[in-house]
């Protein structure tokens, strides 16, 4: 049998995460975001040399830094231009113990035209989640008009 270019289980796009501190941020994304510990690797000194979470049918991989190697994460770096969006049952109580855990609001929770409540938060490693759910289907002639009552200070 052959071996499959992408592996059984993996999406093909799998976010990598470094953080300061990644058993914080596993428990973090555990207790805030609902994520399922698949595995981890332990590195010298106390540090997470690769773990995997999921979330839903995704894959998000973290480790602890290792500037040694050119991993750094966003603290260290002086922030990310990076933002990870991800569909939860309730977004309101998601962004609530995302800010009680020490996340720090960039953009409160708010129903947008296109169908979705979302909010903005920057966890405490530093990295920028949009936590969202789906609440309207707006239909595509909807969403235009919509779209341009934004674009227009209307929305």
């Amino acid at each position: 049998m052959a071996v499959k270019p992408v592996p059984e289980g993996y999406p093909r796009i799998t976010p990598y995460l470094c953080c300061d501190g990644a058993a914080e941020a596993i428990d973090f994304y555990v207790s805030v975001l609902g994520a399922t510990e698949r595995t981890r690797m332990p590195a010298p000194g106390g540090r997470i040399g690769h773990a995997e979470l999921e979330l839903g049918n995704s894959v998000v991989m973290l480790a602890d830094e290792h500037p040694d190697m050119g991993f750094r994460s966003p603290k260290s770096v002086g922030g990310t231009p990076v933002t990870l969006h991800v569909y939860v049952e309730d977004v309101d109580a998601v962004f609530a113990a995302a800010v009680a855990r020490g996340a720090r609001e960039l953009r409160p929770v708010r129903d947008e035209f296109y169908g979705d409540r979302t909010g903005q938060i920057e966890d405490p490693y530093g990295h920028r989640w949009s936590l969202a759910s789906h609440v309207e289907d707006v239909s595509e002639e909807e969403m235009e008009r919509r779209a341009r009552e934004a674009v227009q200070g209307g929305g």
